[in-house]
């Protein structure tokens, strides 16, 4: 019987740590943790009806290509403040896993008008919460997770700013009203930005 207890006591002593770790930080403060669950479904698409005007969103002259979109880094774009509430970010984010807050330009927004939509191909990796993707690297221009290539649209450049490229974790939804784009929502940050998949 002793050597039961000597053996059970051996094994809590090596396996309670390792269950402690997993809820560690991990040496990034709480802005690693899982904070904001995934929504389960994307956006509705968007419509204006005879009671609405499409928010103002400063549009520029552009109609789409890469070239065209990059001059909004540097034009000064009058910006949209999507702070619904003061605690909330000032980018495109999801209230309650429900209300895509940003989501509501419809069509019409040339900020995300493409000359070539899904160039490509389509992107058929999975979408919503069941799907949660690992980046593997690069940046804004260029990330990747699996071996599959993306880039964020010109315009949500700022609105990534605080992404770890080489460990956050994403979710991927269709975009129901910018033909070309997908959405990418960082559960970390509670934000999503559109994005354009650039194939493997």
């Amino acid at each position: 019987m002793r050597a039961a207890h000597i053996a059970l006591s051996t094994l809590l002593v090596i396996c309670v740590p390792a269950f402690a770790q997993h809820d560690e930080d991990r040496g990034h403060g709480d802005k690693d943790r899982q904070e904001h669950p995934a929504p389960r479904r994307g956006p509705d698409p968007y419509h204006v009806d005879n009671h609405q005007k499409a928010p103002d969103r400063g549009r520029g002259d552009d109609h789409g290509d890469r070239g065209k979109q990059d001059d909004h880094r540097n034009q000064g774009d009058q910006r949209r403040d999507y702070r619904d509430q003061p605690d909330h970010p000032n980018a495109p984010h999801v209230d309650n896993g429900r209300v895509w807050v940003g989501h509501d330009s419809g069509r019409d927004d040339d900020h995300y008008r493409t000359d070539h939509p899904w160039e490509h191909g389509r992107w058929g990796g999975g979408f919503g919460p069941r799907h949660v993707w690992h980046l593997g690297g690069g940046d804004r221009d260029r990330f990747m997770f699996n071996n599959w290539y993306w880039r964020v649209a010109p315009w949500d450049d700022p609105y990534v700013d605080g992404w770890y490229w080489d460990r956050d974790n994403i979710v991927i939804y269709d975009d129901p009203d910018h033909v070309g784009w997908y959405l990418a929502y960082n559960p970390r940050l509670g934000v999503y930005v559109h994005v354009e998949y650039l194939g493997q």
